[in-house]
């Protein structure tokens, strides 16, 4: 024998669906009072907020990088160095390009730097993190705190002599300005033309702050891409000075040696043996001191062609861009968000209840 289990029927035709959305049109119709009331409720708070609602200032600055395109002459020169054993650098990428490069701008390391140079407010010097603690007004909070309360940040202060307390409110410092207040981008991947941009409820910080990260940033990355061949220059420069220095001991050591000899039988030439020493010294040292003389100019050479060049092209310029929360705008959304809220409760009342 065969069973015939019973169809279970789960879909909503069109007219039960008509019949449900009316059943909630006649509903939400019935307490057209209380969502009229909460509209203008909300209005009003949007409006109030517009107020309130302190303006953003951004900064902008934009500048080029240039390409690195080593030249073939320069190429040569340096293949010519190798091939006498001294290293002084030579062209290629780096670990700094494209998006690596926009990433050092968020980096923990560069923004706590800047926070620590000094600028002036109101009158006074102090640091970056001591004018975003003051817009912030966090010290009113910190009265009651004794860990906090004779906490500073005084401009220049090292790292080290930072504590756990100092690290903590830097880090706090550090996670809004990277994710809500610095954004870096590359508009375009052919050119080398970085655009940042820096927002702040306090103009001068916005500005100020957004020159002085683009130029720690930019010091950090010229010294490091020719770091290898300031190193290197710096090498050939002391052993040039020391070698000067032999070749002139050696010199005033044949002087000598000739001065103890000049009134001597010339049939001793054994006592001549001490100046023709000297006098080997002096030309060996002449011809290594010719060539590292060589490869030291060849090593500036290298330093000025790895220092890359950084040419801002737009500073930010009193007024900044500001942007504010308008009287329209905040009627609207206040209103539109009271509202949505209100249905919702409306809704769960209604299924629930």
């Amino acid at each position: 024998m065969t069973t015939k289990e019973p169809i279970v029927k789960d879909e909503i035709s069109l007219k039960e669906l008509i019949e449900k959305g009316k059943e909630w049109y006649d509903y939400f119709l019935s307490q057209w009072k209380i969502i009229v009331i909460a509209g203008f409720i909300g209005a009003v708070l949007g409006l109030g907020y517009s107020f309130i609602k302190k303006p953003v200032y951004t900064a902008k600055l934009t500048f080029a990088l240039e390409s690195e395109k080593s030249s073939g002459g320069l190429g040569g020169v340096l293949g010519l160095a190798s091939s006498f054993g001294f290293d002084i650098g030579g062209g290629g990428g780096g670990i700094f390009e494209g998006s690596n490069l926009n990433e050092l701008f968020k980096s923990r390391t560069m923004v706590e730097q800047t926070l620590m140079k000094p600028v002036v407010y109101n009158g006074k010097t102090i640091s970056y993190a001591e004018m975003y603690i003051q817009i912030k007004k966090w010290r009113k909070n910190w009265i009651k705190k004794p860990k906090l309360a004779k906490i500073e940040f005084a401009p220049n202060t090292k790292r080290k002599y930072f504590t756990r307390v100092h690290d903590s409110i830097l880090g706090q410092i550090y996670g809004d300005l990277s994710k809500n207040c610095l954004t870096v981008a590359q508009k375009d991947k052919k050119v080398n033309i970085i655009t940042m941009e820096f927002s702040s409820g306090n103009e001068q910080f916005a500005k100020d702050f957004c020159e002085a990260l683009a130029r720690e940033v930019g010091l950090f990355y010229v010294s490091t891409k020719s770091k290898k061949a300031r190193a290197n220059m710096e090498i050939l420069v002391r052993q040039t000075d020391s070698i000067r220095g032999e070749l002139n001991n050696a010199i005033t050591g044949v002087a000598t040696a000739n001065d103890n000899t000049f009134n001597l039988n010339p049939a001793l030439n054994i006592r001549r043996v001490p100046s023709s020493k000297k006098q080997v010294d002096v030309q060996a040292n002449a011809a290594i001191l010719t060539e590292l003389v060589k490869q030291t100019e060849l090593a500036k050479v290298t330093v000025r062609r790895e220092t890359p060049l950084i040419q801002v092209l737009d500073r930010p310029i009193y007024p900044l861009q500001k942007e504010r929360l308008s009287k329209a705008k905040g009627i609207m959304v206040g209103g539109f968000l009271v509202e949505l809220l209100l249905i919702i409760v409306l809704m769960v009342k209604k299924m629930f209840l």
